[in-house]
């Protein structure tokens, strides 16, 4: 099988280039025939990916790096017979988390890619409209808070690892107000103030955190998680809860099912898997069994 590899050189720390480096070895050690598509960026590495894929010169690409990889590799794999696998690399590695990969473990991460090949699993993707750009999503797409928190975690480099996204809401909390939203959710309207509404299709974000524990890849809905209009002080006491997946129990945090939803909130960035993608307004919608991923524990398959 003709495998190609990206690796982002930078993830979690710079420790992308050293785990990128054993990855490679380590798959050419096999039978199979690899490629390294990674590039001198993200944008290089695309264009390269690109190629291969439209060339047909690739049966597999493997990831090396943190949910933006993921997000890459989720935008280039969607509705392609073409199997994608991640081994973790990054910060918060919350799709390789949902996919069964071995965090610490990159030999292992790479003998369950190996002995996966053959049997790449069909699970869901978030196909999201935004303007006239369509982008992919693995994990979620939102508008409000959390993509403020995001945005702000991304420009300051210190706390390092998922802290760092933990300080980024405290400091964008102090300014914060609740969100005016207007949806159309399944084609019913409903408008709405919220902290913040994230559209989920992995139930897990930001390092770890478990906004909707019981999503699930492979059931052909997208989890709709609102955290309703409330004060700082209780915002702040029930987001630690969020780690351990009790928040759902308060009375102001809701949890929909749907498989399309518009959300409209005026200048909010709408962050996917971490990633910046444009501003609200914008239309999530589920696409069952979009992507082909190399994984070996996922619930539902």
């Amino acid at each position: 099988m003709r495998i190609g590899l990206v690796v982002n050189p930078v993830a979690g720390g710079n420790r992308g280039a050293s785990i990128g480096a054993e990855v490679l070895a380590l798959l050419s050690a096999s039978e199979h025939l690899v490629t390294n598509l990674s590039g001198a960026n993200l944008l290089e590495a695309k264009e390269r990916i690109q190629v291969a894929i439209d060339s047909k010169s690739v049966d597999a690409l493997v990831f090396v790096g943190g949910d933006g990889m993921v997000h890459l590799g989720t935008n280039l794999c969607a509705n392609k017979d073409l199997p994608m696998a991640i081994v973790p690399a990054g910060t918060g590695n919350d799709a390789a988390l949902v996919l069964g990969m071995p965090l610490a473990n990159t030999a292992e991460s790479v003998r369950l890619v190996l002995e996966g090949l053959g049997s790449p699993k069909n699970i869901d993707a978030i196909k999201i409209s935004h303007g006239t750009t369509q982008t992919w999503a693995l994990g979620s797409a939102s508008a409000g808070f959390d993509a403020l928190a995001a945005a702000r975690a991304n420009a300051i480099s210190w706390p390092k690892g998922p802290m760092r996204y933990y300080v980024a809401m405290l400091l964008e909390l102090a300014k914060f107000k609740p969100i005016k939203y207007q949806s159309v959710i399944d084609g019913n309207p409903r408008d709405f103030e919220a902290m913040l509404c994230v559209v989920s299709n992995t139930g897990v974000y930001g390092g770890g955190m478990l906004v909707v524990p019981d999503a699930a890849v492979t059931d052909g809905v997208l989890d709709v998680l609102l955290v309703k209009k409330m004060s700082r002080i209780k915002f702040v006491t029930i987001f630690p809860k969020v780690y351990k997946g009790t928040h759902v129990t308060d009375k102001d945090v809701e949890i929909l099912r749907a498989k399309n939803i518009s959300i409209t909130a005026s200048g909010m960035p709408i962050y996917s898997d971490g990633e910046y993608v444009g501003q609200a307004p914008f239309q999530a919608e589920v696409v069952p069994g979009a992507l082909k991923v190399i994984a070996p524990a996922i619930k539902g398959v």
